[in-house]
């Protein structure tokens, strides 16, 4: 029996095949036209000049050839199965689909076959048959490096991180080498927490193979989350020049420029982004929060809708049946407002629920649980439920933060009369006389230094680290005379000895008690967290003392908020320059002012 190289000598698919392997694909290219030239039905010359066209970027050209190799031969399943990857690459979504279960049907021990449809499918959006279909492949095939990559991307989008890491580490262990394996398992350690493995993984993945774009883009993100912004941007200008239409290089660019406040720059690439992908529902969101940051409240709420697409969202807003309210007139229907994302989006926006009953709607409103007690005392809201409990028949629903656009709501028009919440008179008499029970004096000030890490969302942590601040900075509040210093602070770290606080916040059960206890107070001094929120929804003088990358919320450039006029802003000098916010407010103290 001839041996293949004796074979690729007198065999010309053979010779072709040879230098198909070697990565001489347009050799392979010419060869297999001669074989058509020479033998027109020859099905597998076909098949593979198809394959030469896919992976030179050729994909309508590669469909339509293997198509045509189909034709003569269709009973083979690495026919199908490669049509269906040449589909796939040009969107064709659904036929890539079904081009990859012809494939399996043809032969069900198919491991190639498995592996495709498994990517179609995860393409598709249908995870639980995608990771099927990759842990066939790899049952039938164990030494299947590919399989368990695709495998894990499924559990990825499953939410299972921690069962897709394995499988990147095994498609690891079989080829150590594997560039995008170790770009997998980093996505999947960052997304537990790991930032620093993840880093590692992705210095890994360049180390093998210097281009990979999405590796450096990742690994930009990893720094950035780790306070690193120079260098994280460095990265992410290194993944587009290694591939200048790299949408997601483009968005983390931006991201990280809206973090050293250069918008501009970050607007130029968010726009490229959506260039690039234009159903590309991150850089849609975010482009929407820069707009509202400069003020376009018009552009900036219909971008941010795009949130509604954004995968971590589909599924809550996916919800409900009903139709979105979007401002139409609805009179006498029940619109169900629901909030969507932390305590003080719930604080600030839950402002419009009256407004929507003054145009006639019966208002529902479903929020957290521990708001529920603070917003029943909202004019016109008929109902107020606690995310989780059953919600009453409705006719339309709207998301929280969706209000404004549904209002029309630009910097003129921003609904800003306060107070709009307040507190129930015998609670806040229970807690003005816990006060006074502590014996101290002064002008009462209420202190909160922290946000609230979740550590359910990594992504959130570097946010959090930024906006939260080490008591002990607070420490020259203690040489101001004539304060009353109070703590707001419900978890995180405690006050620093030699800072006098008088600390209730045990007894605190909810926002109620906390509103209860605010409206005994003169003034607040808070991070941007949402007890700044509630004080200044309550009416109360608030200094927010605000990270240098400032939220959307608060715009760019101003020392006022239009949402809340009695709040005023003292925002970093420069990232992590906390003294720069202490400084002017431990003097506006001293001099009496708030």
């Amino acid at each position: 029996m001839r041996g293949e190289a004796a074979l690729a000598e007198t065999d010309p698919l053979a010779r072709a095949v040879a230098a198909h392997r070697a990565g001489r694909i347009q050799e392979a290219e010419a060869a297999y036209r001669a074989i058509l030239a020479a033998v027109p039905g020859h099905a597998d010359a076909m098949h593979l000049l198809g394959l030469a066209a896919h992976q030179q970027g050729r994909h309508a050209e590669a469909a339509e050839t293997i198509a045509a190799a189909i034709a003569l031969h269709p009973g083979a399943a690495a026919f199908h199965s490669n049509l269906g990857t040449a589909l796939l690459a040009l969107g064709r979504t659904q036929e890539a689909v079904a081009a990859c279960r012809r494939a399996v049907a043809a032969d069900a021990d198919f491991p190639d076959g498995w592996h495709n449809l498994g990517v179609a499918l995860l393409t598709a959006g249908e995870m639980q048959d995608a990771e099927a279909c990759h842990a066939r492949a790899a049952a039938l095939r164990p030494d299947y490096p590919e399989a368990y990559l695709g495998w894990g991307g499924a559990l990825i989008a499953l939410g299972r991180e921690a069962d897709a890491a394995d499988r990147f580490a095994q498609a690891i262990a079989l080829r150590p080498a594997y560039a995008e394996a170790h770009d997998s398992l980093g996505l999947a350690l960052m997304a537990l927490g790991r930032i620093e493995e993840a880093e590692r993984c992705f210095r890994r993945a360049l180390a093998e193979k210097p281009d990979l774009s999405g590796a450096a883009s990742h690994l930009g993100i990893a720094l950035r989350r780790q306070d690193r912004p120079d260098p994280a941007i460095a990265c992410f200008r290194h993944a587009i020049a290694l591939m200048p239409d790299h949408p997601e290089a483009h968005n983390n660019l931006a991201t990280a420029l809206v973090e050293k406040r250069a918008l501009g720059e970050a607007e130029a690439h968010y726009r490229a982004a959506i260039g690039f992908m234009p159903d590309y529902a991150d850089a849609h969101a975010n482009l929407g929060m820069l707009l509202l940051t400069k003020g376009d409240f018009a552009a900036g709420w219909a971008e941010y809708e795009w949130r509604w697409r954004q995968p971590r969202r589909i599924s809550f807003h996916g919800a409900f049946a009903e139709p979105q309210w979007r401002g139409e007139d609805a009179a006498g229907r029940t619109l169900l407002i629901h909030a969507e994302q932390g305590f003080g989006d719930t604080i600030q926006f839950c402002r419009y629920a009256p407004l929507a009953a003054a145009r006639g709607l019966r208002v529902a409103l479903e929020v957290q649980t521990p708001l529920v007690r603070l917003l029943r005392g909202l004019p016109g809201v008929a109902q107020v439920i606690g995310r989780g409990d059953p919600l009453p028949p409705f006719d339309l629903h709207c998301p929280m933060l969706s209000l404004p656009l549904a209002f029309g709501t630009d910097l003129g028009t921003i609904p800003a009369s306060v107070p709009y919440l307040a507190a129930a008179p015998e609670s806040a008499a229970e807690w003005a006389a816990l006060l006074d029970a502590s014996g101290r004096t002064g002008r009462r000030v209420g202190l909160v230094w922290s946000g609230n890490a979740s550590s359910r969302q990594p992504q959130s942590s570097g946010m959090d680290r930024r906006r939260s601040i080490d008591p002990r900075l607070l420490l020259p509040l203690a040489g101001v005379p004539g304060l009353h210093l109070v703590s707001l602070q419900k978890d995180g770290p405690p006050p620093p000895e030699g800072l006098p606080v008088t600390d209730l916040m045990a007894r605190v059960g909810d926002f109620a008690d906390t509103a209860a206890l605010i409206a005994n107070l003169d003034l607040v001094v808070s991070v941007d967290t949402a007890v700044a929120h509630l004080a200044a929804a309550l009416g109360k003088p608030v200094w927010l003392m605000d990270r240098f990358d400032a939220c959307w919320r608060w715009l760019d450039g101003r020392r006022d908020s239009p949402w809340y006029p009695g709040l005023r802003i003292y925002r970093q000098a420069a990232p992590g320059s906390w003294h720069s916010v202490i400084e002017p407010i431990t003097r506006g103290l001293a001099a009496g002012a708030g």
